[in-house]
């Protein structure tokens, strides 16, 4: 009888790690899948991200025959901005301008591209992410919306003096039910048209 419980443990014992190893066996494949997958589709992803920024960046400054990154320009002074990818605009070899990314909070989150020449007037702005509340702040991306003025939200940047700063309701037009989201993008586009101006006032 204690020789039959004993042999009943250890086949216990035993399929539990079976059980155990079959358990780790899955988890390594399906480990390995998910690299594969992950190694597969990441250059896609990160190409199709640097396609859709060419995109806008051709859309802000339509004169442009090339794009040339730069690394050493000015940060944003505020702390919840993110400046990145900053670009000369050249157009037969000459630099007529820059565009700079921006990225920092609106009603949830957005991202920017801004260009200006380099008289400092803004050549374009275009949104490339925006989290905001569908029907309100998610108007300022959405070319069907026409403020008073009747241009886009994005399109009216076009043409004002970056100089003059850019404060919702004043030197540009808010959306009616969504002025934290056009607050948000003006400071954006402040922050963004600091960095390329310093960069053409140092002189490099």
């Amino acid at each position: 009888m204690a020789n039959t419980t004993n042999t009943k443990k250890n086949l216990g014992i035993g399929e539990m790690i079976k059980l155990g190893l079959v358990l780790v066996c899955y988890a390594v494949a399906s480990c390995a899948v998910l690299a594969i997958v992950n190694n597969f589709t990441l250059p896609k992803i990160k190409q199709n991200q640097i396609n859709k920024a060419n995109t806008a960046m051709k859309q802000v400054f339509p004169a442009a025959d090339s794009f040339e990154a730069v690394s050493n320009f000015e940060k944003s002074s505020v702390s919840v901005i993110t400046l990145s990818d900053f670009y000369l605009v050249k157009q037969g070899g000459e630099v007529i301008g820059a565009i700079v990314q921006a990225a920092g909070p609106t009603y949830d989150k957005g991202k920017i591209i801004v260009g200006i020449k380099k008289d400092g007037s803004v050549e374009g702005m275009r949104i490339l992410e925006l989290s905001d509340s569908p029907g309100f702040g998610l108007k300022a991306n959405d070319s069907s919306f026409k403020l008073p003025s009747g241009l886009t939200f994005y399109d009216q940047f076009s043409g004002k003096k970056s100089s003059d700063g850019f404060t919702v309701n004043e030197t540009f037009d808010g959306i009616s039910g969504a002025t934290i989201t056009s607050k948000g993008i003006g400071d954006l586009v402040n922050e963004a048209c600091k960095s390329m101006n310093a960069y053409f006032k140092s002189g490099r």
